[in-house]
């Protein structure tokens, strides 16, 4: 709290809602703090290119610090900026080495990378952690757009890669290119593991699709890795010594109790240069109860659910993409690859959503397809959408799959 009032951003945030110095004295005070979120990073940055004024630094004033420039992945508008200071990125290198440790990783082993390091921190940030605390070999692939799809798989296969890291959306496209375009049946890597971040795809299906184990983390890039599957993957957990977290009803922000969905809450107790107090991720999860036969007692959370600020309401009905996407992986039809499409139909001004979707080749009958998985997606959330099947591939430059860390998989053309 100290250093955060020392910060425009939080001077300005607090004071609106009446927090004066002082008044927050302990972790019984913290729910008093109003939340902020992306939206609010980005007014910041608007008014103060190009990091905004939640970054504690005044070039004119401040003595010089080593610091990095990473981003957001930026699938909509310019990347958020953060920037870190040494003692922010070594926390987050040493929370992502262990969490890795946690999966399985070990001196020695192999793990090839399919993230970019280009602005976005992800691919950056695995390859650090990896050299400086695990003892294994980091190999940066980048995504597919830097090393084809193809040639992942050759290198995984020539090299004997041990782990392979990507996200889940990405798992399933680098297996079905293996399959279509090498004839090559990605369970013969026999690799020791997957270090994904799943969203909402479904791990039995990868698990069973790559004859490997699926581990799943949920991270950002202002805060490097908060949670993560242990090798028993009962939940992530949470990596208490550095957050704390808070699930709360993505509207009224009212505290939800174990087990209940809701939005996260997330505040770092290291970050130096940017403090992170009471972020609203949007992301939302729910914690998990029992104990796990790991021994941690560190709280855990679930699979993400969605975003909050993804659903969108049609026809009354609240509805997540990635809640479409769960339904779509249900059908060997398809590759796996959807993206949902809103528009505001101009004579009656209704909402409606278009799910479009990837056939996973040639032979697939593309009407039938369409019509059972409309009645699918009708059963499971209650409303109608219109379902178009393309041929594999051609979705590509609406969501990214190649090109981006975060998939996109809502298009809004809708008029706000």
């Amino acid at each position: 709290m100290e250093r955060a009032w020392q910060i425009p951003f939080y001077q300005r945030h607090w004071t609106k809602v009446g927090i004066q110095r002082g008044d927050i004295r302990g972790l019984d005070d913290l729910t008093r703090l109003p939340t902020f979120s992306v939206h609010d990073m980005r007014e910041s940055i608007a008014r103060n290119p190009p990091w905004g004024d939640l970054i504690g630094i005044d070039p004119e004033r401040d003595d010089p610090i080593p610091l990095l420039f990473q981003t957001s992945g930026g699938t909509t508008g310019l990347p958020r900026v953060m920037m870190y200071a040494p003692q922010d990125r070594e926390v987050m290198n040493i929370n992502t080495g262990r969490r890795m440790y946690m999966q399985g990783v070990r001196p020695f082993d192999l793990v090839q990378v399919a993230l970019a390091t280009g602005l976005p921190n992800a691919g950056f940030l695995m390859r650090e952690s990896l050299w400086k605390y695990t003892g294994a070999v980091p190999i940066i692939s980048g995504p597919g757009s830097q090393t084809s799809t193809r040639r992942q798989v050759e290198l995984m296969k020539g090299w004997g890669v041990h782990f392979f890291a990507a996200l889940g959306s990405y798992l399933r496209h680098v297996a079905a290119v293996a399959r279509d375009e090498l004839k090559f049946d990605v369970r013969e890597l026999k690799l020791k593991g997957l270090l994904s971040w799943l969203g909402v795809d479904d791990r039995k299906s990868l698990e069973d699709l790559w004859g490997t184990d699926v581990f799943d983390n949920y991270g950002t890039n202002e805060l490097g890795t908060v949670c993560c599957d242990c090798k028993y993957k009962t939940g992530m957990h949470v990596f208490e010594d550095s957050f704390i977290v808070e699930i709360a009803d993505p509207e009224t922000l009212k505290t939800k109790r174990e087990g209940e969905r809701g939005t996260l809450i997330v505040t770092a107790l290291f970050k130096h240069v940017a403090p992170m107090i009471r972020f609203n991720t949007n992301d939302v999860l729910s914690f998990v109860s029992g104990d796990c036969p790991c021994g941690s007692t560190h709280r855990r959370l679930s699979q993400l659910f969605g975003r909050a600020d993804n659903m969108v309401k049609i026809r009354g009905v609240n509805v997540f993409p990635e809640a479409v996407g769960a339904c779509v992986a249900e059908f060997g039809q398809s590759n796996g690859e959807y993206v949902c499409v809103v528009d505001q139909t101009s004579a009656s001004g209704r909402e409606e959503m278009t799910v479009m979707v990837e056939a996973a080749n040639s032979s697939v009958e593309k009407t039938d397809l369409a019509a059972a998985l409309s009645a699918r997606l009708h059963d499971a959330l209650g409303v109608s959408f219109k379902v178009e099947v393309v041929g594999k591939g051609e979705l590509g430059h609406f969501t990214g799959i190649d090109e981006v860390m975060k998939v996109r998989r809502l298009i809004d053309r809708r008029k706000h």
